[in-house]
């Protein structure tokens, strides 16, 4: 766990090709099912202080046990940390969250022992914000507001893959948050 924010509870992997991407996790590694969605709905996003207000990330959820796995694929060319992940070489984990239910508490004590902004938004789930203390590739920080939508959606990903039987492993229809 991190005494700064919470247990890990999710691997945010960045790619060039989400089709690509789930298929090698669920071939490969057995993982799924994923839940995919071409568009999502985001709003107030911001990189570096800066509004974007049509950002398309396409993002498939899966669980293996209690860590979540998120695909994150770009698919426009608006800056993000996503993009500036790629433009560097890399592909593969670029964060890592925690679900935190005082959010809001937990940012504003980052910010004020100094982490930093690199981008953050909202979504119908809550809100999320990233922090810019990268060392290595995959060490960025993700949190986000455990809402009861965002812990009805993760619960429903995670109790789908238990037990799952490799049938119907790519599922379009997100969980009902």
């Amino acid at each position: 766990m991190s005494r700064l924010f919470g247990p890990m509870r999710q691997v945010g992997i960045v790619v060039r090709d989400i089709d690509k991407a789930m298929r090698h996790w669920i071939e490969v590694c057995g993982i799924g099912p994923w839940f995919y969605t071409e568009k999502l709905p985001l709003d107030a996003f911001r990189y570096k202080g800066r509004n974007y207000d049509d950002i398309h990330i396409s993002i498939a959820l899966a669980n293996s046990g209690e860590v979540q796995l998120e695909l994150i694929e770009q698919r426009d060319t608006y800056p993000s940390l996503y993009r500036d992940f790629l433009a560097a070489g890399h592909e593969g984990m670029q964060h890592w969250s925690s679900w935190p239910e005082n959010y809001h508490e937990l940012r504003e004590r980052a910010l004020k022992s100094g982490w930093e902004i690199g981008q953050e938004g909202g979504s119908p789930r809550g809100p999320f914000i990233y922090f810019l203390n990268e060392g290595h590739p995959g060490t960025i920080v993700e949190m986000a507001e455990l809402t009861p939508t965002r812990r009805r959606i993760f619960d429903a990903v995670r109790e789908a893959a238990q037990g799952w039987d490799g049938k119907d492993p790519i599922r379009r229809d997100w969980p009902r948050g």
